[in-house]
C-alpha cells in the first residue's frame, strides 16, 4: 500500500463501511466502524487501520458501537491495533468505544486487553480520555488566512520549526510540501486554515486543515489539465514520504504530510498513475468501501 492515503467520506446510510475523522486539535482520529462484521468489513478495517498509522496521529479511537459482532469475533483485529500502534516511535495510543456489555467489551474485558487498550462507553469520554496522549511539546499550531501571503508564512514557519526541532536536513522538504499544501487550500477552499506542525520521532508531520469538505484531487501527469494546475500535488506527492486526507472532525477536512530522511522508491510509487475524485456525488460517496489499490 503506498500513499496518497485517502479516506472517503462516509455516510451511516449507506450501509457497510467506515468513518474516518481526524481531530486536529487533539491529534486523535476515529475510526467509526459500521455493519456486521465479515471478511469485507475486516479487510477494510485493516486497510483503514494502516492508513490511519501513517497519518500517526496521538491516539487511535476505535468506535465500535455500531458494529455488530455478536460473537466478539472482531477481538483480534483490535488488539492487532493496539500492538501496531505501541510499536510506533512515538506510540500511538489504541483505544475502543463500545458498549459494556457487547460482546466484543466483554471478551476484551476477559482476555485482560483492558489493562492496555482503554474501553469505554461514550465518545465523549473517549475523546476525553484521549486527549490526554497530546503531546505537551514539539508541536506548533498557526491560524492562517486564505491569502496568497499564507504560502509565504507557512514556509518561514517550517524554517524557524527545524531549527528549533534540530530538523535542519527536512527544511527544504517541509518548506516544499508545506507551500504546496498551503496554496492549495487557499485556492481551492478559501476559507481560514490551520497548519499544524508537530515531530514524528525525527520526522516532520504537517497538517493543514480547511473549510471545504471536498477531498484533493490528483490530475494524471498527461491531463491537459495539468498545464496550467494541479501539479502541487504530485510534488507534495514526489517529496513526502507519505501524505493522506480525510475529513475533519470539525466539518471541512484535512490533508497531511510526513517528511522523514528516507524516501519512497520511484520504481514502486509512480507519480501520475492514478485519478482522486474530489467532487461529491459516486466517486466521494462510495457504498462502504476504501478504495483497494489505491492507498
Amino acid at each position: 500500500m503506498q500513499p496518497p492515503y485517502l479516506f472517503d467520506r462516509f455516510d451511516p446510510g449507506q450501509g457497510e463501511g467506515i468513518a474516518a475523522t481526524l481531530d486536529v486539535e487533539s491529534s486523535v482520529v476515529t475510526l467509526a466502524v459500521h455493519g456486521s462484521w465479515g471478511p469485507h468489513l475486516r479487510r477494510d478495517v485493516h486497510t483503514a487501520v494502516h492508513k490511519t498509522m501513517s497519518e500517526h496521529p496521538a491516539a487511535l479511537i476505535l468506535d465500535l458501537r455500531a458494529l455488530a459482532d455478536p460473537r466478539g469475533v472482531s477481538v483480534p483485529t483490535w488488539t492487532t491495533a493496539r500492538h501496531h500502534g505501541a510499536a510506533m516511535d512515538p506510540p500511538v495510543q489504541v483505544m475502543v468505544c463500545a458498549a459494556a456489555d457487547s460482546a466484543v467489551a466483554l471478551r476484551l474485558t476477559r482476555m485482560g486487553a483492558t489493562r492496555y487498550m482503554p474501553v469505554i462507553s461514550t465518545m465523549a469520554q473517549a475523546h476525553a480520555a484521549a486527549a490526554e496522549w497530546l503531546p505537551l511539546t514539539g508541536r506548533l499550531q498557526v491560524r492562517l488566512a486564505p491569502e496568497p501571503s499564507a504560502a509565504r508564512v507557512a514556509r518561514a514557519v517550517i524554517s524557524d520549526v527545524c531549527s528549533a526541532w534540530n530538523l535542519g536536513d527536512l527544511r527544504d522538504r517541509g518548506r516544499l510540501v508545506a507551500s504546496e499544501l498551503v496554496s492549495n487550500a487557499v485556492e481551492h477552499a478559501a476559507t481560514q486554515l490551520t497548519l499544524t506542525l508537530s515531530r514524528r520521532g525525527q520526522g516532520l508531520h504537517l497538517v493543514v486543515r480547511d473549510g471545504d469538505p471536498r477531498l484533493p484531487r490528483i490530475h494524471p501527469l498527461d491531463d491537459p489539465t495539468c498545464e496550467v494546475r494541479g501539479r502541487g500535488l504530485h510534488t507534495v506527492h514526489a517529496t513526502a514520504t507519505a501524505w493522506g486526507a480525510m475529513p475533519s472532525r470539525t466539518g471541512g477536512k484535512v490533508v497531511w504530510a510526513t517528511i522523514w530522511s528516507w524516501r519512497r522508491f520511484p520504481a514502486e510509487d509512480p507519480v501520475g498513475a492514478v485519478d482522486f475524485p474530489a467532487e461529491s456525488g459516486p466517486a466521494l460517496g462510495f457504498r462502504g468501501r476504501l478504495r483497494p489499490g489505491r492507498g
